[in-house]
């Protein structure tokens, strides 16, 4: 049987543990990781290259394998003392101006997962060019792979140099003042000592939920989506918290839960959080957001007098144009953002911490806060959906939307197609669905939002329809 091919995908590489993520694979990744820095970065080099790794099983054991490899081909390494939020890999890398970082974590995904995530100089998640030529080194049967040994790699403890650049990020002095109380999920990851930390020096009472390491995460994703935190929920009931916050397996995504229990999207946060940002910080610059990620984003920027910037799925390509252009914030329906001047990757512990800092300026709840913006714009609803195809049909279903795409869904004519990534068809007013196939997965997602809650379950139907007519 052929072995896979060591491959990139939206961020990073990942696969099962023992299965197609060994120990041999991850060496040949670093070994081209290593032969990349060194042809790319030759001006930096000798500054190093940091490796960080998360909770899962053996992770420690794959990011001192990968920082072995690094070190035999003479090349400095900061290997970090324990797991470590991916943000604040990408932190270490600016400020060191490191030739790059790895970071051993698959984030959210199953417990039976690992991967790898290379950043290069800039510190954002590497681009597809770059992708491109680490995959054809690592693959390459010629690759020449050289023996582990650890006479430059180095041990280092990141934390209080990304506390304290997260102390200047947010007003913490306004969070206490306000006397909050949240309770906090950690979902066995690498965001403990770090969010939850900053909450208990800045908050009045603060729970706090699954903080310490599990490499089975309880059974369960480590992902902070709505049916995950049913126990942060619970704890808030109980003890009558203000704000429920979470991050994932490698502290690079957050999840919002609002004082009634009810969960708060990702597209709303990053709404919110365009807006509380410009009026309490007065940035001037745009707004990055993917092409699956909410037009609430869209109208309220129109309002406010903010430029839009769509990306495709990926959040390298929100860093890219951060690096490009003053951007007040960028983010992703699927959990991810960072700010102004802050670091071109998710950072979950800043966005849960400038959740916090908006309630307390507020003095409101998520919901108030947000109907308030409702108004000011119209409501919008947005929503996912899925459908289970097999390749063979997965393949027709491509052909047909690059060949003929459909002209309209019910009675909704197409008023524009987007194929940036996927296919976004947008039917007038705030009416839009957008299909988009999985590169790993006999999976087609589907993304849309419509100006009323009917109407969207309608859309999500119609493409469910169009989608299964293959």
């Amino acid at each position: 049987m052929t072995e896979a091919k060591i491959k990139f995908g939206t961020s990073g590489w990942r696969g099962i543990i023992s299965d197609d993520f060994t120990f041999l694979r991850v060496q040949k990744a670093a070994q081209a990781i290593a032969k990349y820095v060194k042809e790319k970065e030759k001006h930096i080099i000798n500054n190093g290259v940091i490796v960080g790794y998360d909770t899962r099983f053996l992770s420690e054991k794959f990011a001192a394998s990968a920082a072995g490899v690094l070190s035999a081909n003479g090349i400095k390494v900061l290997l970090t003392k324990r797991d470590t939020p991916t943000p604040v890999i990408s932190y270490e890398i600016i400020k060191r101006k490191l030739a790059g970082g790895i970071n051993i974590t698959a984030s959210h995904n199953p417990s039976s997962y690992n991967g790898l995530k290379f950043s290069p100089s800039w510190g954002g998640p590497a681009l597809p060019e770059t992708t491109k030529i680490i995959e054809q080194y690592a693959n390459d049967p010629k690759l020449e792979l050289k023996g582990e040994n650890d006479r430059k790699v180095l041990s280092l403890d990141p934390r209080e140099e990304y506390l304290k650049v997260i102390k200047e990020k947010v007003d913490l002095k306004l969070i206490k003042k306000a006397g909050l109380s949240a309770g906090v999920d950690l979902l066995y990851g690498t965001g403990r000592e770090y969010l939850d930390l900053l909450l208990k020096q800045n908050c009045k009472k603060v729970t706090v939920l699954h903080n310490y390491r599990d490499a089975y995460f309880g059974g369960g994703s480590p992902e902070p989506r709505e049916e995950r935190l049913a126990e942060l929920k619970a704890a808030m009931k109980k003890e009558k918290l203000q704000l429920g916050l979470a991050t994932d397996g490698d502290a690079d995504r957050y999840g919002i839960i609002d004082k009634d229990g009810t969960f708060i999207t990702p597209n709303e946060i990053l709404s919110l959080l365009m807006v509380y940002l410009k009026k309490s910080r007065g940035w001037n610059g745009c707004v990055v957001r993917t092409v699956a990620t909410t037009h609430f984003v869209d109208a309220l920027a129109e309002k406010y007098g903010i430029p839009v910037r769509e990306t495709p799925v990926g959040f390298k390509y929100i860093g890219e144009i951060m690096m490009q252009e003053p951007m007040i914030i960028g983010g992703e329906e699927s959990g991810g953002l960072t700010i102004y001047k802050h670091i071109p990757e998710k950072d979950g512990i800043l966005a849960c911490l400038l959740v916090l800092e908006m309630v307390a300026a507020e003095k409101k709840s998520i919901r108030e806060i947000l109907k308030k913006l409702y108004a000011e714009v119209g409501y919008i609803a947005t929503g996912k959906g899925s459908a289970i195809l097999s390749e063979e049909k997965k393949q027709k279903l491509v052909k047909a939307l690059e060949k003929k795409p459909p002209v309209k869904f019910g009675s909704y004519p197409v008023e524009r197609l987007i194929t940036m990534d996927g296919f976004k068809f947008l039917l007038g007013g705030k009416n839009w669905v957008m299909i988009r196939l999985s590169g790993t997965e006999p999976l087609v997602r589907i993304y849309a939002e419509a100006d009323s809650d009917k109407r969207l379950a309608e859309l999500v139907k119609l493409a469910k329809k169009y989608i299964y007519s293959f």
